[in-house]
């Protein structure tokens, strides 16, 4: 009964397929790279012994990174991979105004004039905030207050600029010019530059590309089933080890484990490989969009684990899920971290918004923000294979719980996920983004 623990705890499936994703190169969202490591993704699915593998396909809107540099007049102040980079979707234009350095722009410090100014803000949130504020709502506080550019620093040292996407799902492509710099670049900024006029250049390409979803089903062709998922795409910058590479190697694994017990299924699996996540949740948001909801049992999406050794699983208040998962944690004696609180980013939301149960499953580290997370340091170096295994072996046995016909998962009506949206503090920023779906 318990030899396929063994078979997990020695596997090099799983990894093997994470150094392929990261030996792709760039799996920017609608690239080529995108598509090879979905193929990979899709053909290790069919490997494990899922049934009908294939990607479906879906249009986007296209984005490819050209130069970008902060200057002063004639003079480069921020320039190169190392320093300055474009956020993917900003648009491919200049402006020139006055530096401004807003600290960790948090809400109230857009209350002022920043008309015409080039606003700096840092990739990370004060303690004294009870809630994490997104990139992009701090990209579009500074549109909203008329500003002309937008700098995020990363708050991590290392010299590495941070990436991430701006855009909306009604205007992919961003209002005004966006850039990364890293945390040293953003201190020399700040104590140098304030008050001057800065210009911040971007060159881009923008054009129609495809993305797509790779699916496999595994188990009885039951009408309900249960959607394990990750998200295949990465930025542009680095192997995307971490994000989301570790992500897609667990469903890979989770796959491989599960074909060995599929008799103890009781509701068929659906495991999806989504594209375009990090451009707007674009493949999920489509998927999830044409499935009816009361034959989703569950949803499991694997984002960036791994590097944190204890598994999380953000189970949104869906009282099903989390005693699913205090019984595997209790029936391994092995810590798993449950979270409450709704988290609306990465793949499961576009279910969980609909009522869906679902969990956003991910490793647990120390502070806030993605740390390394989204520069060129997501490289395979800092993994451990162990702990690629361990949380296989974790969520594997989460799956088979949820789909044993004594298991029962109930919707949450949509007024009550948006008022647990308002009440955590999280209603106003969705609404900035654009992303308030009520």
């Amino acid at each position: 009964m318990t030899d396929w623990i063994g078979d997990v705890f020695t596997s090099d499936i799983g990894w093997d397929h994470l150094e392929s994703l990261v030996d792709v190169g760039d799996r920017m969202a609608g690239s080529d790279g995108e598509r090879a490591g979905l193929e990979l993704t899709r053909d290790a699915l069919a490997d494990a012994g899922a049934r009908d593998a294939r990607i479906e396909e879906f249009g986007i809107q296209g984005w490819e990174r050209g130069d970008s540099e902060i200057s002063r007049g004639d003079e480069a102040v921020a320039s190169g991979r190392n320093a300055c980079i474009a956020l993917p979707r900003s648009p491919s234009d200049e402006a020139t105004g006055e530096f401004v350095d807003l600290g960790y722009g948090v809400p109230e410090d857009f209350e002022r004039d920043l008309t015409g100014k080039v606003v700096m803000v840092s990739s990370d949130t004060p303690d004294s905030v009870d809630r994490f504020i997104h990139r992009r709502e701090k990209y579009y506080h500074a549109v909203e207050a008329g500003a002309a550019a937008f700098v995020f620093a990363n708050h991590v040292e290392g010299t590495l600029p941070p990436t991430g996407s701006v855009g909306t799902a009604d205007a992919p492509i961003g209002e005004i010019p966006a850039v990364g710099v890293s945390k040293e670049t953003g201190a020399r900024l700040a104590r140098r530059r304030e008050g001057e006029a800065l210009t911040v250049a971007v060159d881009c390409e923008t054009a129609d590309a495809t993305s797509g979803n790779a699916v496999a089903d595994l188990g009885p062709d039951t009408d309900e089933y249960l959607v394990v998922s990750c998200h295949v795409d990465a930025h542009d910058l680095a192997e995307g080890a971490m994000d989301n590479g570790a992500g897609t190697a667990t469903l890979v694994e989770v796959a491989t484990a599960l074909a060995a017990r599929e008799d103890e299924l009781d509701t068929r699996v659906r495991f999806v490989g989504f594209g375009a996540e990090e451009v707007g949740l674009v493949g999920s948001s489509r998927f999830a969009a044409d499935v009816d909801p009361n034959r989703v049992k569950a949803v499991v999406n694997v984002d960036s684990n791994v590097f944190g050794r204890t598994l999380r699983l953000d189970h949104h208040g869906f009282d099903a899920l989390e005693a699913a998962g205090e019984r595997v944690s209790d029936r391994f004696d092995h810590p798993i971290s449950l979270g409450e609180e709704l988290v609306p980013h990465s793949d499961h939301w576009p279910f969980v918004e609909r009522g869906i149960p679902g969990y956003m499953v991910s490793g647990e580290t120390e502070g806030r923000g993605r740390g390394w997370g989204h520069t060129g340091a997501d490289t395979l170096d800092k993994l451990e294979s162990r702990n690629l295994r361990e949380q296989a072996i974790l969520l594997t046995e989460l799956v088979v719980d949820l789909a044993g016909d004594d298991v029962s998962t109930a919707r949450r009506p949509i007024d009550e996920i948006a008022a647990a949206l308002e009440r955590e503090g999280k209603a106003t920023g969705m609404k900035i983004t654009g992303d308030w779906p009520f």
